[in-house]
């Protein structure tokens, strides 16, 4: 339809000709309350983003001499962020003197790389960036088990005993 009597169309309905494919050949357009059309884009746009999960970056610092103790509770912190679907980056500070032991926070961040192997794949090698090296450990989805929904549910059948 020509686009003067799609205009006179809409004007005699009362409502807006509205735009809704203009590189489409030819142009699509439609009559319809243009209120009405931005209150439910706006809606669809916002149950949109209620469904998207933000993944976080969780940063735990450690120096060259952090004590195993430390370690394993700061491991276990590392293994629930990744689990719960975040990245983990993995902080070795040195201070004073300690950045002469640069190969010390190396092995650290590589040894806490390891201990986390079946829950996160490292991204890249530790790397020194001033008085810091770091290295950032992403969550491995999780893979699907073998077995069918259906079989787990149902109940084991249950032997009667002899009478």
């Amino acid at each position: 339809m020509p686009t003067p009597a799609a205009v006179r169309r809409a004007q005699e309905l009362g409502l807006d000709l509205i735009l809704i494919a203009p590189t489409a050949e030819p142009p699509v357009a439609k009559a319809m309350d243009y209120g009405q059309w931005q209150y439910e884009n706006k809606k669809k746009q916002h149950d949109a983003k209620k469904k998207q999960h933000v993944i976080q970056v969780k940063e735990l610092k450690f120096r060259p001499n952090t004590d195993d103790h430390d370690y394993e509770f700061k491991k276990n912190h590392a293994l629930r962020f990744l689990k719960e679907g975040n990245r983990v980056k993995a902080v070795v500070q040195f201070r004073g003197r300690e950045i002469a032991h640069v190969d010390l926070g190396k092995k650290l961040l590589l040894r806490f790389a390891e201990d986390l192997a079946q829950a996160g794949a490292i991204e890249g090698q530790p790397r020194l960036e001033g008085r810091n090296a770091h290295v950032i450990i992403s969550p491995i989805k999780p893979t699907k088990e073998s077995k069918p929904k259906e079989a787990a549910k149902e109940p084991a059948p249950q032997q009667q005993p002899p009478q």
